[in-house]
């Protein structure tokens, strides 16, 4: 069983989708570099699981079954990789997250938002013991200015968690 897990959090197409009122813009740098790490932690053995948001009841974003909750394209997602469905903002809420976590100590983060998905779960996760590593430049929120505020916020309160860049955390 692996004892490090890299969690990649939402990339799903409704953020990409114009039309949506979730939209952040191009996510072709962030996908780029996401896909770097989760090549990394796949070659390093890591257990790769990502989160997909569902919205119970919605007819309008992260519809179920609709192809906006289905991970972005060109995500380097394999069949061997497990997938998570959630309906609240924590990732461990209500789902079997938890049990894929068994004999894991390590948790390597990415992911959208910063400021909502993304600090949920490492709170929850640094709530639960895990060694985590955020990596910053895998993560996204509506704006720089609050991404930044949520790194910083959680540097501050969260003094355990690793905060580094992808290319700090590959030649760690």
């Amino acid at each position: 069983m692996p004892t490090k897990t890299l969690i990649i959090v939402d990339f799903q197409k409704e953020w990409q989708d114009k039309d949506s009122d979730y939209f952040v813009g191009d996510l072709s740098k962030l996908l780029n570099k996401t896909n770097q790490l989760i090549d990394y932690c796949r070659q390093e053995k890591y257990q790769i699981i990502f989160i997909k948001h569902v919205e119970k009841g919605s007819t309008t974003a992260f519809v179920e079954n609709f192809q906006n909750t289905e991970l972005l394209t060109g995500l380097h997602f394999e069949n061997t990789d497990i997938i998570v469905k959630k309906n609240k903002i924590s990732a461990f809420y209500q789902t079997d997250l938890a049990t894929y976590l068994t004999n894991v100590n390590e948790l390597v983060i990415g992911g959208l938002l910063t400021n909502l998905c993304v600090r949920s779960l490492a709170q929850d996760a640094y709530d639960r013991d895990f060694a985590i590593t955020l990596i910053t430049d895998c993560c996204q929120a509506n704006s720089e200015e609050i991404h930044n505020f949520t790194i910083k916020d959680l540097q501050e309160t969260r003094e355990e968690i690793k905060f580094l860049t992808l290319s700090q955390f590959t030649k760690e």
